[in-house]
């Protein structure tokens, strides 16, 4: 398989946020606001594209539902009525210029149908075309404890490795059913795992018989972070899945699609040197709301 540099990134934010609703009823969850480092209040959704930018990642298409792509146009693409730009102070006027240079890198891109994560991922594949991509979870904010961020790390993995990279981070059995799990062999210890198995929200008692890694503390698992490197092949499982109408849970997912992508060319799990903030659950999003800011 042939190496190619990774320009584009995927980011699926057509769910309906039923975890957030009512609040989802009336503002997206990939619109919620955060507060950055800066101290500057911004939607959820920007701070995952300038997580994709500052890998390198030079254009990103965000998979939305019809009636969302003209909200999602006005963050990213459309700069505000000159008599509110006048309003606002010089700092955010030179933001709001930055905004609509970010914007250029985006690509609004349509699931006319919800029906499941793995098929809004699958919407992205005419803009895909044959390349390896990022895929960034919609509600899920970064922090590096590096120098380079989170998906920098991943990507550069994919360069040593050149297969698809999953990234992980240690979680206590508790937190299992909503999350997606793997297991495997370490290939460097506590930190590049060759991926032998992948599971989607599994029980207690499942992950203890089947998805234990060797070192690691009873009732601790490897999870999925939220950022992955995929090949072009996802797409090949996918379009099968949906040909032939294979839901799970009512739904086409990713995760079994993504463990018919390690079968078929291996697949690199990387505990990624971060923190991962979740922003789809009531209480992850008031905790990121206090921690993000001060990591």
């Amino acid at each position: 398989m042939q190496k190619n540099k990774v320009r584009k990134a995927v980011i699926p934010v057509a769910g309906f946020g039923t975890r957030l609703f009512p609040a989802t009823k009336v503002v997206k969850k990939e619109l919620f606001p955060i507060i950055d480092r800066d101290g500057r209040a911004k939607p959820v959704i920007l701070a995952i594209i300038e997580e994709a930018i500052s890998a390198g990642i030079t254009e990103v298409g965000i998979v939305v539902q019809p009636d969302d792509k003209e909200i999602f146009e006005n963050l990213l693409k459309n700069p505000p009525k000159k008599e509110l730009l006048n309003k606002l102070s010089p700092q955010n006027q030179e933001y709001s210029q930055y905004l609509e240079h970010l914007g250029s890198k985006i690509t609004i891109l349509l699931q006319e149908e919800q029906l499941g994560y793995g098929h809004a991922v699958f919407c992205a594949k005419d803009w895909v075309q044959d390349e390896p991509f990022l895929l960034m979870l919609g509600d899920h904010i970064y922090t590096s404890d590096i120098d380079k961020s989170c998906a920098s790390q991943v990507l550069n993995v994919y360069e040593q490795v050149n297969q698809s990279v999953v990234s992980l981070t240690t979680t206590p059995a508790e937190n299992l059913h909503i999350s997606g799990c793997v297991t495997g062999v370490w290939q460097e210890l506590n930190s590049i795992l060759e991926v032998t198995q992948l599971y989607e929200k599994p029980t207690i008692e499942f992950a203890q018989q089947y998805l234990r890694v060797q070192g690691m503390v009873e009732n601790e698992f490897l999870c999925i972070f939220g950022l992955y490197l995929l090949t072009p092949k996802i797409f090949d499982f996918l379009a099968e899945h949906i040909n032939q109408n294979f839901r799970e849970r009512g739904e086409f997912q990713l995760t079994s699609c993504l463990d018919r992508l390690r079968q078929e060319e291996g697949m690199t799990g990387y505990v990624v040197k971060g923190k991962c903030f979740d922003t789809g659950l009531p209480d992850a999003y008031r905790q990121t709301m206090i921690d993000f800011r001060n990591c």
